[in-house]
Order: C-alpha cells, then structure tokens, then sequence
C-alpha cells in the first residue's frame, strides 16, 4: 500500500505543470535513480525527465555500485531496502572511495534512528515516502546548488556570460534561453573556453545511459548554438579529427 500511495502521489505532482516555471535556461542534471519497484523506478524517472534531468537508474545494490564507480552524477536518489547490496552499505562504498555526490535517501521508514545513521553515514538529505515529486526536484536542485564547485563564479567568453548560481546564459546582458541539450552542450564548452573538448566528450556529457547517444546530434547542436551565438563576439569553432573550441572571434 505503502508503494501505491507514492506512485498515486507522484502522478499526481505532475499535473499542474502549467503552472511551474520553465526550465529551458537551466543545464541538464545527471541523476542515479536507485529503486528496486519497477513500477515506482520507471514513474519517478519519467516525471524527472519531463523536467529535463537526464535519468540513469539502477534495480539492485550491486548495479548501483557499479554504475557509482564508472559514472559521474550530480545527484544519487537512493532506496535503503535493495536487493543484493543494501543501500547503506551501497552509501558506505562511496563515501569510502572518497566520492562527494550528494545523495537523498528515499525511503518509507520515517524513524529519527534511521535518519541519524543515514546522515551520519554520509547521506545529504532524507526524504520519506510518500512525498511529492515537487519537493524532491526541489531538494535535487538546491543539493546541486550548493555542491557546484564553481558556485557563485560567473563564467565569461567575450560577451557572452554563464551565471553558474541560476544557470542562466547572457549575451550583452540580454537572456539566452535554450533547449536543455542545447544549454548542456554550450555550458561544456564554456566551462573548458580555450580547450578543445572531444565530440565523444560532448555525448558523454548530454546522453545518459538510458538515452541513445549520438554523435550526429551533438553536430546538429553546435549548429543551432552558432545561429543563435551569431550577434555574439564568442563563437564555437570545429578542429577536425579533435572536436570544438569556444573562444572570442578574431578582430
């Protein structure tokens, strides 16, 4: 019952989106989902997606633990009671290899005991089912905020500026706002301005693992950043056999 209540609740958070703010200027998220209830795994992955988080999920601790090792994420959603590796100790392991993702507990036990030792554990925050999938996009959010290296540090090529604390793209002041991929793809580039970054580095950074990655789309990506960088003095240039660069255009 326990289980049916937060699919109910889920569903049920994404109904007003009409009313909740567009999130086409922020840049894609990379979070592990991990839950062993298919039918709770696959509903909460949808709805993340539908606001624009890229989703890799894991069914079993040992999964988890696997995909922890080779996989960067900016956020863990971790279920305790997993299959053949539980998830503290899954919490444990990467805190052992000295891996500082933020990781939010999803969990139906609401006891003061269990939050103490997950937190002392090395969990971030602690989210109880049922809950709305509001308030764990908004905790993701606020979790990702304040685990950014680069927090607070406005980032500048030319005329063309990336507020790193909203996310938010400018050129001479004026918004940029772009499709998520688009915004992910360019906030790369700007993060490495004056370093060549790999095309197979871009897909890495856009695709998650249930997506089908694509190096042709990562092309026609660069292309619209071009036509819409083309009032800018930045500008996206292409080393063959090496991948792009992002620099001031020459005088």
């Amino acid at each position: 019952m326990g289980i049916r209540w937060v699919f109910t609740r889920c569903w049920r958070a994404q109904v007003p989106r009409a009313h909740s703010p567009s999130h086409s200027a922020f840049a894609v998220m990379k979070l592990l989902l991990i839950e062993d209830n298919d039918t709770l795994a696959h509903w909460l992955a949808r709805m993340l997606r539908d606001d624009n988080f890229t989703v890799d999920a894991a069914r079993d601790g040992d999964a988890a633990d696997r995909l922890l090792q080779t996989e960067t994420y900016d956020v863990v959603l971790l279920d305790l009671m997993l299959p053949k590796l539980g998830g503290k100790h899954v919490l444990r392991r990467l805190r052992e290899r000295r891996n500082n993702v933020p990781v939010i507990i999803l969990t139906a036990s609401g006891s003061v005991d269990e939050k103490v030792d997950c937190l002392g554990a090395g969990a971030d925050d602690y989210l109880v089912k049922p809950f709305e999938v509001r308030e764990l996009i908004a905790r993701v959010k606020a979790l990702a905020r304040r685990h950014s290296p680069e927090q607070g540090a406005d980032l500048v090529c030319a005329d063309l500026s990336y507020q790193t604390g909203t996310r938010q793209f400018t050129i001479a002041g004026v918004p940029l706002a772009l499709p998520s991929r688009e915004h992910a793809v360019l906030e790369i580039l700007m993060r490495k301005q004056g370093k060549t970054v790999a095309k197979s580095a871009l897909v890495d950074g856009v695709f998650g693992l249930d997506d089908e990655p694509s190096a042709d789309a990562i092309e026609i990506y660069i292309h619209r950043l071009r036509k819409k960088l083309e009032t800018s003095r930045a500008a996206i240039m292409t080393l063959r056999g090496l991948g792009y660069l992002l620099r001031e255009k020459d005088a």
